[in-house]
């Protein structure tokens, strides 16, 4: 991996902001989309997507849309003694929140912040904890009080993100970050458009990113509603599966980018997936067939407007929805291949295949 691409996943990844507080990472998506298209538009729940218009009145539309949430929790209260009471934005497992360090987004400036836990010196005749829930965890940013807190403009509905640096592992082959799910999906809509600059393509394209994925895939109906493609790719990000054995099991590090045929809200429609392994095959792609027990925009996208055909382009990674996530540059590096090529065949011949089966 070049270091460019490196410092740009550093940037993406270090960003926060979660669902419903993307600003952060629709500033920097603007910023460094819009010399590569011929205009910048946004719907009006704060998806942006940078637009290169084909030459053709006929030809047809395209959206490469990623996301720009990641995973984090809203302050519902605050406590007499400071602390804060808080709601999850997106699926957390409870067992991993303790004891972190986080960033707490406020009108008035951002301020650190750790997730409470108990030592194991006050649980000594208690047994351990059992049933723990995310709102059972309170969250520390050393206020004195309730008062105090307010007086730095800490309100219900600020937000806390995760504070991680992202690094690269002793081997060169991964990267430890948080967040990959899904600013993957950003770096790579940037790296695309930068691919294909000064190529001609048949088709309008339309990339971007959405809002607020991980409550429910909101953003995508707003954004498709709005640009009405033809087809529609999901750049996203899922959970890995191989820690303990690869029999049996789909994600895997190192095994390329995923070809993902079946989640609980999409199916993906044969007349595509025979495009997708022809491209494949075609640029010596590497790739691995996924079953996926979570969704993607795709799964929104797909029943908008008179329904649009789409797919996720994605890869796997290690410890998603947590602080510290770990995924391969080599399956990266293959996603970005294979988007690349999906987009240099779409025309209208191509589309119209996928549309209608002709």
């Amino acid at each position: 991996m070049n270091e460019k691409t490196f410092q740009r996943i550093k940037e993406l990844t270090e960003l926060t902001g979660t669902s419903g507080f993307e600003g952060d990472i629709r500033a920097y998506m603007r910023e460094k989309m819009t010399p590569l298209v011929d205009e910048i538009d946004q719907d009006r729940l704060g998806g942006i997507f940078g637009i290169r218009h084909a030459q053709s009145e006929e030809a047809p539309r395209v959206m490469i849309a990623a996301h720009m949430d990641e995973v984090g929790f809203m302050v519902t209260q605050i406590t007499d003694r400071g602390l804060f009471k808080v709601s999850p934005l997106g699926g957390w497992n409870p067992y991993v929140v303790s004891a972190q360090r986080f960033v707490l987004k406020t009108a008035k400036g951002n301020y650190p912040c750790i997730s409470s836990s108990i030592p194991p010196h006050l649980l000594r005749g208690k047994g351990a904890q059992a049933n723990v829930q995310v709102t059972d965890i309170l969250f520390d940013a050393g206020f004195e009080s309730k008062e105090e807190a307010l007086s730095f403009g800490v309100l219900p509905g600020d937000t806390i993100v995760p504070d991680v640096q992202t690094i690269m592992t002793a081997n060169q082959k991964n990267i430890i970050s948080k967040a990959w799910d899904n600013r993957f999906g950003c770096t790579l809509v940037l790296e695309a458009l930068e691919a294909l600059q000064n190529e001609s393509l048949g088709h309008t394209l339309i990339a971007g990113a959405n809002v607020q994925e991980e409550v429910g895939l909101r953003g995508a109906s707003a954004s498709v509603t709005k640009f009405k493609p033809d087809l529609f790719f999901a750049l996203d990000c899922s959970a890995a599966d191989d820690l303990v054995t690869k029999n049996g099991t789909f994600g895997h590090l190192g095994e390329g980018t995923l070809l993902r045929i079946l989640d609980p809200g999409h199916i993906l429609l044969p007349r595509f997936r025979e495009y997708l392994l022809d491209t494949a095959s075609t640029h010596h792609i590497p790739y691995q067939y996924f079953v996926s027990g979570g969704g993607t925009d795709a799964g929104a996208a797909h029943k908008a407007n008179e329904g649009i055909p789409s797919t996720t382009i994605g890869v796997v990674a290690r410890y998603i929805h947590t602080h510290q996530t770990m995924f391969s540059i080599k399956d990266f590096e293959a996603a970005r291949e294979f988007l690349i090529q999906v987009l240099r065949g779409l025309d209208r011949s191509t589309v119209d295949t996928i549309l209608f089966d002709k």
